[in-house]
């Protein structure tokens, strides 16, 4: 019931109401503590080697902390095996976003297990592309497109963001790099000079939104945004629903895991072409992947 997002006087009432047994809010906390150390493992698994797509993104929730009310994001951590499977790799909560806390989150993947991550899609998460190159210098990195496009409505009038992304279609789902960058241009000193500012940070972070033009069809799907990782964000918002807030980090810790142990019993099958986009990483990242392939 706790996995399911009913608070602990919830479960009270409906244990008492289907059962006729009382118990009280804390002895059904303390019964849910029990999966702390199962928690604990699980965060701290072994993983695999390499995971050829991997993507990061955070949810706020409010948590008491000192006795105030707060807000922590709780970051997740989601990866793409070699198989095409996908698996949460790891909830991380409370800490600002910077090159020092996501360094700690990748350094803890690495003590796991991993030696090499392929591509990383990430919702311009601060501190994240100096991180990863510290920990994993050969990653690219991926700027998800679709939060480019929201946060580049957030300085865009009601009226003209219809016509402004479907402009923006121009850009990142031009044929190559070069007439995306020529078309973004066109945009910014043409048609929508008046937001010139809110599209100069497609500009700005052209090194980071731009990788997915280098590849077909089939990898760009999956790398071009980090919606993989918000479908899982709305099964945490389904199961937090009745929360207004939790007390502590490991109450937060112990739905969200059980949220995601319901989750991800139901990933069942590999991406769709998969042997497409296997082929496709194995010629550009040849020996990073195929040493894997072969002895796998």
């Amino acid at each position: 019931m706790y996995g399911l997002g009913l608070s602990t006087k919830d479960i009270v009432k409906n244990v008492e109401d289907i059962y006729g047994v009382e118990l009280s809010a804390e002895m059904i906390s303390k019964i849910t503590n029990k999966i702390l150390p199962e928690i604990r493992e699980w965060q701290s698994r072994p993983l695999e080697e390499i995971y050829t797509f991997m993507f990061m993104d955070g949810i706020v929730f409010k948590v008491k902390d000192d006795g105030e009310i707060i807000k922590k994001t709780a970051y997740v951590v989601l990866g793409v095996n070699i198989d095409g499977f996908k698996d949460v790799l790891g909830i991380y909560i409370g800490e600002i976003e910077s090159s020092k806390f996501w360094l700690r989150v990748l350094n803890d993947l690495k003590n796991r297990g991993i030696k090499d991550i392929l591509i990383a899609s990430v919702d311009g998460l601060t501190g994240f592309p100096q991180a990863i190159k510290t920990a994993f210098p050969d990653t690219i990195v991926q700027r998800c497109i679709i939060h480019q496009i929201r946060n580049t409505l957030k300085y865009v009038s009601y009226k003209d963001r219809k016509e402004l992304v479907n402009d923006l279609k121009k850009v990142y789902k031009a044929p190559n790099k070069d007439i995306a960058y020529s078309n973004l241009q066109d945009l910014k000193e043409n048609k929508w000079t008046k937001y010139k500012l809110a599209l100069e940070s497609w500009e700005k972070h052209w090194e980071t939104i731009s990788p997915y033009f280098d590849y077909g069809d089939d990898v760009r799907k999956i790398m071009y945004t980090t919606n993989v990782i918000e479908s899982l964000n709305r099964q945490y918002r389904k199961a937090t629903k009745n929360k207004t807030s939790f007390p502590n980090d490991d109450a937060l810790l112990k739905m969200l895991y059980l949220a995601t142990i319901n989750a991800t019993k139901r990933w069942t099958a590999r991406y769709r072409n998969w042997s497409n986009v296997l082929n496709e990483l194995s010629i550009f990242f040849n020996e990073r992947i195929t040493k894997y392939i072969y002895n796998s």
